[in-house]
């Protein structure tokens, strides 16, 4: 009841949901909540950059569970969960994950989740922040496609940094930390059951734990934060100094429904010569024939390290003309420089090209530059 008390002091009522994990991050220190997915999702476990050195160094142990899962089953689901998708799914395997888009008749992005391959006929999509299932119903009703909807009792925990596969296999045993990157297994975790998948919202060594009883929440923190506080683990939130320097994005920032993959870089996930249909198709082929107004780049801004991140777009300006926006930016203590996203009129975007930011009437030069920032490869969240 205590806890109920403390966390009464963010909480905007029933309107918004606690996950089964608020009560616990409050405990290790949590000091602050955001609302995502219509949920609280701690932000604040104190300096953001100790916060950074945590998960680069060791490990940290977020509470993720706005991550909701839309589960799509029945005969159809397969051919559903690909007519939601513009990248082809069809030699995806149990027990695999993809990172996908879902687009809509227009080319834009609805959301950006992690697809999970269940069975042939179940699949999840791990969702950022957009209200996919009422889409996904949407499509369904005049799809023709025998499927069922629903949001399951699940609620993911990001186990994330160098120190993570030790931490896991003192949790939960060898079975888990073997996994391969973008793979996941079933375990039961004494009569719980859970899903650990090789994924994570870091570009660092990670697993996500996917707790199928939100009953368990307190004691399944409890339990990891116990076998692993002694070999490194730290509570903590989602890192957005690591995840710029990784150029990941974030939805309602750095992508919207306004926006289409080949705007963002991310052509890559988009299979106009598949057989099977999409809602986006049409949309994207005409799109990628004709090219695109704007692109996504990496900038470098010059001056004093920003304090925090940006909370509004900044103009990015050429010869005092605006030519885009800053999306989302940070300053990174590892490469101890200014990093930012930004979507910039294409004549603009091409590497090396000097431009300037408008921040808070202070003008800054930044330069264009090749995203990520750092790990280009990814090999810290692929290594063996």
């Amino acid at each position: 009841m205590a806890h109920e008390l403390e966390f009464a002091q963010f909480s905007f009522g029933t309107q918004v949901r606690k996950s089964p994990y608020s009560d616990a991050a409050l405990r290790w220190g949590a000091k602050g909540f955001s609302v995502y997915n219509h949920m609280y999702i701690p932000r604040d476990f104190g300096d953001p950059a100790q916060n950074f050195w945590n998960l680069v160094n060791e490990a940290i142990l977020c509470d993720v569970s706005v991550e909701r899962q839309v589960e799509i089953t029945g005969p159809d689901a397969a051919r559903f969960a690909q007519f939601m998708s513009c990248r082809d799914l069809s030699k995806t395997q149990i027990g695999q994950c993809k990172y996908v888009l879902l687009t809509d008749q227009h080319g834009g992005i609805i959301n950006d989740p992690i697809m999970l391959k269940l069975a042939e006929d179940r699949f999840w999509f791990s969702i950022a922040d957009s209200d996919v299932i009422l889409w996904a119903r949407g499509l369904a009703v005049h799809s023709g496609m025998d499927v069922q909807i629903s949001e399951p009792d699940v609620s993911p925990l990001q186990l994330q940094g160098p120190k993570s596969r030790e931490i896991l296999r003192a949790a939960f045993g060898d079975a888990p930390s073997e996994l391969k990157y973008y793979r996941f297994m079933e375990h039961d975790w004494d009569g719980v059951p859970l899903i650990i998948s090789r994924t994570g919202w870091s570009s660092e060594l990670g697993y996500e734990i996917f707790l199928r009883d939100g009953s368990a929440g307190d004691r399944l923190w409890e339990h990891l934060m116990a076998v692993g506080e002694p070999l490194g683990l730290h509570p903590g939130h989602t890192s957005s100094i690591r995840r710029i320097e990784a150029g990941m994005l974030s939805y309602h920032a750095d992508m919207t429904l306004a926006n289409n993959p080949y705007e963002l870089g991310l052509g890559r996930l988009v299979d106009l010569d598949m057989s099977a249909d999409f809602v986006s198709k049409d949309a994207l082929t005409r799109i990628h024939a004709q090219g695109v107004s704007q692109k996504l780049v990496g900038v470098e801004v010059e001056g004093d390290p920003f304090v925090g991140s940006n909370d509004y777009f900044w103009p990015v300006l050429k010869d005092g003309a605006q030519v885009g926006t800053v999306t989302s930016a940070i300053y990174s203590p590892r490469l101890e420089k200014n990093i930012a996203l930004a979507m910039i009129a294409s004549a603009h975007a091409e590497i090396g090209t000097r431009l300037e930011v408008n921040k808070l009437s202070e003008t800054r030069a930044c330069v264009v530059v090749p995203i990520p920032f750092f790990d280009p490869k990814k090999s810290l969240a692929a290594q063996s």
